[in-house]
């Protein structure tokens, strides 16, 4: 199977990342996207396009650097047509120590990206730049980030103005006891943990009947912090594709999620999405309703997270995001607060970097592009408001 050899590739590479797997370029082909599998051995790149699948043919033990790479065509006809956008989500996936390997990863990237007729090809993989916020004692630097950033600036390679994923996030690691990771979180935090299980907050494991639910509460959250969403299609798609993965967690090549659902009396009133992959946990989807709020279900939603995800075999839990810039005026402040007092630590990447062969297609896309996802944006407010009405 191709799903299983390609989600065994990528995770006995340096940090696999669950936008990495078979599952997630099947999520984004329903949705207009080709899925490309990069695989570097110790001698070629070789790159197999998802309709041929079934004819999978790498020696998976050989593999020293992979990327899943999403391709979109943004003009189908005329003298442009074949131009299009190439995007590998925290990819590629290797050791980016090794400087003779990293820079025949991005020579040969290069390379495809003209070849493909890309307008760019963006890239943004978890290389740490340094942990800790910026101007505290926790600092510290990353001298493999930071020897990056040098090499990709040195290519022609620019900090790329649309950041798809977060930058900066939240890690937990899972290795203590749980009284030490309690004992690592705020008080405040542990007060606000000890009021939900008083109040008689119960949390459950949601089923696939519970996803039209759980859609209409992300909805709600929506409309209520003034953030977009997509349709209800999109997301039934991604959480029915990896809720389908039911082995053993501790099977790496199994991509998994699971929704947990808080209740008072049995009403629903919050929920997360964790996802799950070759031992790390994320917090992808948070929801919650305005009843019931002071009785803290988000608190003790996360307690229960850590708690399971260390239970499967996880020794990290992302809590996937962190503030752009670390004080008040960041629209993550506050939910960087909730994040901080459960005791995580800051871990800040390089972002999303931009490969434009041509310059010029590259200027037009992104003066034009901006104005188009502001319009669609305020549509998709005004379609979820009109949903829920």
């Amino acid at each position: 199977m191709v799903s299983s050899n390609w989600n065994s590739i990528i995770s006995k590479l340096p940090n696999p990342h669950f936008l990495q797997t078979y599952e997630w370029g099947q999520v984004k082909a329903k949705y207009g996207w080709q899925p490309l599998y990069a695989v570097w051995d110790e001698k070629k790149l070789s790159v197999i396009s998802n309709q041929f699948t079934d004819n999978w043919s790498l020696n998976t033990d050989h593999c020293v650097a992979a990327a899943l790479i999403l391709k979109r065509q943004v003009i189908r006809s005329g003298f442009a047509a074949r131009l299009s956008v190439l995007y590998s989500p925290k990819g590629p996936l290797l050791d980016w120590t090794n400087e003779p390997l990293r820079k025949r990863v991005l020579n040969d990237l290069q390379s495809f990206a003209k070849k493909q007729g890309a307008i760019f090809l963006k890239i943004d993989p978890d290389v740490r730049l340094g942990t800790g916020v910026p101007g505290s004692g926790e600092e510290a630097q990353d001298s493999t980030g930071q020897a990056l950033v040098a090499e990709l600036k040195r290519r022609g390679w620019e900090y790329s103005s649309d950041q798809i994923q977060f930058r900066n996030t939240v890690l937990i690691d899972l290795n203590p006891s749980e009284e030490e990771l309690l004992a690592r979180m705020k008080q405040k935090t542990r007060y606000n943990i000890r009021i939900a299980e008083k109040k008689g907050v119960s949390l459950r494991v949601g089923k696939l009947e519970d996803l039209p639910m759980l859609y209409k509460m992300y909805a709600e959250t929506s409309v209520r912090d003034g953030f977009v969403i997509r349709d209800e299609g999109y997301y039934k798609t991604v959480w029915e594709l990896f809720m389908a993965n039911q082995a053993p967690i501790t099977t790496y090549q199994f991509p998994h999620a699971e929704p947990l659902i808080a209740e008072v009396n049995h009403e629903p009133v919050a929920a997360i999405f964790v996802f799950y992959f070759a031992g790390r946990a994320y917090y992808v989807y948070g929801m919650s309703r305005e009843a019931h709020r002071e009785k803290m279900p988000n608190y003790l939603l996360q307690w229960e997270a850590i708690k399971r995800a260390k239970a499967k075999g996880c020794s990290v839990y992302d809590l996937w995001g962190a503030p752009e810039v670390f004080d008040e005026s960041d629209s993550m402040w506050g939910v960087y607060r909730f994040k901080e007092g459960l005791g995580g630590r800051v871990v800040r990447t390089l972002g999303a970097w931009d490969f434009a062969p041509s310059p010029l297609w590259y200027k037009m896309y992104s003066e034009v592009i901006p104005r188009v996802l502001d319009v669609m944006r305020a549509r998709g407010k005004a379609r979820t408001r009109q949903a829920l009405d």
